[in-house]
């Protein structure tokens, strides 16, 4: 697919999320980036994939307002973020149980896939079911990159025995 690209999607820079979302999607996705970052020898770099469904939604909205992202994360439980009015995230993202996720949630506008679940144990507000779309990512240009290692929000399924 990506030869099939203008210029076969040759860049000068290239920008991978780095999660919190699925664990194989998100490492493959890495690997992909780093691998065409080092074969045509340009910078790679991550970014938070809660903090692009946020800057997304806020076009849906058209205001500068706080918004809160849920996410499913597996186990039953939601990737969860709050951003401010500004776009910077006003606490780390986290794999919360939904009575934990509604505890938190405090934004009138929750984006993601588990929006509208959420906003029904809230009891309000407005879901804003977006989806992620990298050709969005000048939206949170601006932020701080990341490193191009995946973001773990919880801890490996996968565990040493006695450990």
């Amino acid at each position: 697919m990506i030869s099939e690209l203008p210029e076969h999607g040759l860049a000068d820079h290239i920008s991978v999320n780095v999660g919190p979302g699925s664990f194989t999607g998100i490492r493959v996705g890495i690997s992909a980036a780093k691998a065409l970052g080092l074969a045509w020898n340009v910078p790679c770099d991550g970014y938070n994939g809660l903090a692009l469904l946020a800057a997304i939604a806020r076009l849906q909205v058209k205001d500068d307002v706080a918004i809160d992202v849920a996410i499913h994360g597996g186990h039953g439980e939601y990737f969860f973020q709050t951003f401010g009015a500004d776009g910077i995230a006003s606490r780390p993202a986290q794999s919360l149980l939904p009575e934990d996720a509604r505890a938190v949630s405090s934004a009138v506008f929750v984006a993601g896939d588990a929006a509208g679940a959420l906003i029904d144990l809230r009891g309000g507000g407005t879901a804003l079911d977006v989806i992620s779309d990298a050709s969005h990512w000048p939206l949170i240009a601006a932020l701080p990159p990341l490193p191009p290692i995946a973001a773990y929000v919880r801890g490996p399924d996968a565990k040493l025995p006695g450990a």
